[in-house]
């Protein structure tokens, strides 16, 4: 009898299991009953940003990923953080030992498969054809951006422009200039539609588009796509460098006039531990290289300048250093800074966090993920620097070239001296060189300077094959004591490798890029 009771229990339940298995479940949505509505397709496409919060994009949470990320280069060092580029710089990472290589990969791909499930979804759903369209104008550009972090870190990597289904588990890699292709194809295709002003904060604008189109055309030595992409974006006449450096990354400026795209974060919902890793975790430690970059403020540098003191090097340096940088002997949230206020190098970044000299912001932030200033993915001066950089590259420097370096060393509060045809200041460092090489060096320091914290030079010392130089040897504190030795392989690390767990679940991944 025992028996048959559990033979008659099995089978209802398995009829109730097949009952359950034919109706629609009434608790949650499925693929086939979301896609029904103009709200539910709002969520989608919320869905689609969402993802660049994620760890591997620009880390909201506990992560501070653009922020690390230039601890992988001279501008500054890491010892600890979850992102580990500190193995990058140092040249221990690998497929599996780094958590930004996994993360990058998994996440730009999650990205991707939301843009490509919205772009399939949405054109069933009965909306107005005008927000419909913007829709997915702002999905191709996520897609754009997604697949850039992967063809810029990774080379190769999978095309897919379909929702997810398990077979893209087995696709092989995607020739980069393919997918170059398709990226390109995605902003044009968005700028066409998109309009110059954003319908809400944080929201994909014509813009935005021409502006990402330049930077993957100079990131691929695409110089002439790359300024005529650039000067697209400056003849808009929507942007301008807002006039005031240090405000430009404080919380009360957020979203202005040259913010081109941005990540948006707010408390408490939305947000990530900036300013914990800039003041206390010192995950992002500024190195003496960056400090000796900065010229002086009537533009000569440090080697060359009678005004240059190595014991008070902070006075009388281009205004952007006391913007950006803390050191010992300055004020830092009211207090005087000593040798041991930031243990790993002495000095802390100000830019992207809300502490600065004085003790204004008087809350800390105690905890991870409390911050919620918005990470600045492409902003006006980047376009300036574009434009004047794929001219000096291309050879065909005109004074529109020095105009638009003149404008970022110009912006009001810096006032940094013009770069000019013919300098007298210039002529120990430049007698020898061509107008083009001249330039490039200026160039290449202003990118360097103006961007410093912001997690751009990685990518730069990469484009520009200096990494190999820039990243082998030691690098150094406030006070040029030896924090550790830097290792760059110039036949493996130019590109990541594709990680360990990837090419395990695809083996049609491999091979895995040159020396990996």
């Amino acid at each position: 009898m025992k028996q048959y009771i559990a033979a008659i229990a099995v089978m209802v339940l398995l009829q109730s299991c097949s009952d359950i298995l034919e109706t629609s479940p009434k608790n949650r949505y499925t693929e086939e009953t979301f896609w029904q509505t103009e709200s539910q397709a709002e969520a989608g496409l919320t869905a689609c940003y969402a993802t660049l919060k994620k760890p591997g994009i620009y880390g909201g949470g506990d992560w501070a990923t653009p922020l690390w990320e230039e601890t992988a280069t001279p501008n500054a060092t890491d010892y600890n953080s979850a992102s580990c580029f500190f193995r990058i710089a140092e040249g221990i990472h690998d497929g599996s030992n780094a958590g930004i290589i996994n993360n990058r990969w998994a996440h730009a791909y999650e990205g991707i498969g939301r843009c490509n499930t919205y772009l399939a979804r949405v054109v069933d759903i009965p909306m107005s054809d005008v927000r419909k369209n913007q829709g997915m104008a702002e999905a191709k550009f996520l897609r754009a951006l997604y697949y850039s972090l992967l063809v810029n870190y990774y080379g190769d990597a999978p095309l897919i422009l379909d929702p997810p289904v398990k077979e893209h588990n087995n696709l092989p890699r995607t020739p980069k200039d393919q997918v170059f292709a398709q990226i390109i194809k995605d902003l044009d295709e968005a700028a066409a539609v998109l309009p110059l002003t954003a319908s809400q904060p944080g929201r994909v604008t014509k813009g935005a588009c021409l502006a990402l189109k330049a930077r993957q055309y100079l990131y691929h030595g695409k110089f002439a796509e790359a300024a005529a992409a650039a000067k697209q974006v400056m003849d808009l006449n929507q942007y301008s460098l807002f006039p005031d450096y240090r405000g430009l990354f404080m919380p009360e400026n957020e979203n202005n006039q040259e913010v081109i795209f941005d990540v948006q974060y707010l408390f408490p919902n939305n947000c990530h531990s900036f300013d914990l890793i800039r003041r206390q975790y010192d995950t992002t430690a500024p190195l003496r290289d960056l400090v000796d970059a900065y010229q002086m403020n009537d533009g000569s540098e440090i080697q060359n300048s009678p005004k240059y003191n190595p014991e008070k090097y902070w006075e009388n340096r281009d205004p952007r250093f006391h913007m950006t940088l803390v050191w010992p002997g300055s004020m830092y949230r009211g207090m005087p800074v000593t040798d041991r206020t930031f243990n790993q190098t002495g000095l802390t970044f100000k830019k992207y966090s809300i502490y600065d000299a004085d003790n204004q912001y008087n809350t800390l932030i105690k905890n991870a993920s409390q911050s919620d200033i918005n990470y600045i993915v492409l902003r006006y001066a980047d376009i300036l620097l574009m434009y004047a950089e794929a001219r000096i590259e291309l050879n065909d420097i005109d004074q529109s070239v020095y105009d638009a370096i003149n404008a970022v060393r110009g912006r009001p509060g810096v006032n940094m001296p013009p770069i000019q045809h013919t300098d007298p200041s210039d002529a120990a460092n430049y007698a020898a060189m061509s107008d083009q090489a001249r330039l490039r060096e200026i160039l290449r320091k202003e990118r360097r300077i103006e961007f410093a914290g912001e997690g751009y030079y990685y990518m730069d010392i990469l484009r520009w094959k200096t990494a190999e130089v820039v990243n082998n040897g030691p690098v150094h504190t406030h006070n040029y004591t030896v924090k550790l030795v830097r290792k760059f392989n110039k036949d493996r690390d130019y590109l990541w490798p594709i990680p360990a767990y990837e090419l395990q679940e695809n083996p049609n991944l491999e091979p895995n890029n040159p020396n990996w």
